[in-house]
């Protein structure tokens, strides 16, 4: 459990890293006040609705509690698993890769565990065939596979006067910030769907088919929704929605940070201000850095 809450606040943090300049930028609220939903969740309400949000939460959040638990092996954290010492079998298929003289050593992260184990914890609550269930499983395997995509090949040389003669090599997790980087792509990129329903011997049951503006059927490469967005622009308590009013923006960006697009038109203040920051450093042999203090002035924008 407690590589499983460490993996949760990966992707929790991570969200907010990689949303920090847009009008919803992941913000958390305590699960007290929370009004009782059907998923409760730090975000509150908002994830409700069947949003592109909704999809890159639950991607980050079951890639993130896969990377906790394969890293928690690794580190000797569980007695239920540990190195990975199948990765000998993949030597032919990798020595291109790799090249020169090289062999497995190390401890290689045992990924397909925490994959799996991921896929038991995070993908429990929703073993229903409601369009909700069958969109979180289809993110949430989204995002483990991009764990998997991303993992790489480390190797440490070895030999005369540090060259690199032979090499030894190991699979290693990725930073998760290229995790989180990737999906945010896929945020951006995330397919429109639309909800079916069928009548089975069990009852009703609800499927996904591409939407209007989907030209192809997705893949785990893929992010899928089937309700619109919020727009995020004002205040909502009862959706946990905080707006954008008093959020800094940038008037000089052409990004989704931009003060029109992020204040959504409603203008924004300037602010003239200074800061203190250290300056013309230079080394001192031997071993200081000594530098001076400069008055840096610049301008604030906050959203109206």
């Amino acid at each position: 459990m407690p590589s499983i809450a460490h993996g949760t606040k990966m992707g929790i943090d991570q969200c907010k890293h990689q949303f920090s300049d847009r009008r919803w930028n992941c913000p958390t609220q305590p699960l007290r006040t929370a009004r009782p939903i059907r998923r409760r969740n730090v975000f509150g309400p908002v994830l409700e609705r069947a949003s592109k949000e909704a999809a890159f939460v639950h991607a980050i959040n079951s890639a993130g509690v896969a990377h906790s638990i394969t890293k928690a092996c690794s580190s000797g954290d569980m007695r239920s698993c540990g190195c990975d010492d199948r990765v000998k079998e993949k030597t032919p298929a990798l020595q291109e890769i790799v090249g020169g003289k090289w062999s497995w050593s190390g401890c290689s992260d045992d990924v397909q565990y925490g994959v799996a184990a991921s896929r038991q914890f995070v993908d429990a609550p929703d073993q229903g065939r409601d369009a909700r269930a069958i969109m979180n499983r289809h993110n949430n395997e989204a995002g483990r596979q991009v764990l998997l995509r991303k993992m790489q090949i480390k190797c440490k040389c070895h030999g005369v006067s540090g060259s690199c003669q032979f090499r030894t090599c190991l699979w290693a997790l990725p930073h998760f910030n290229n995790v989180g980087s990737e999906l945010k792509q896929m945020y951006v990129k995330a397919k429109n769907m639309r909800v079916e329903r069928h009548l089975e011997t069990r009852g009703i049951a609800e499927s996904l088919v591409p939407g209007p503006t989907t030209l192809r059927p997705p893949t785990t490469n893929d992010l899928v929704y089937y309700q619109e967005s919020h727009d995020y622009c004002e205040r909502d308590d009862s959706l946990g929605i905080q707006g954008t009013s008093g959020r800094l923006c940038n008037a000089t960006s052409d990004g989704v940070d931009n003060c029109n697009l992020l204040c959504c038109g409603r203008g924004y203040t300037t602010a003239h201000k200074t800061r203190v920051e250290k300056c013309r450093c230079r080394f001192q042999w031997c071993c200081t850095v000594t530098c001076e203090e400069c008055i840096v002035h610049y301008e604030e924008h906050t959203c109206i």
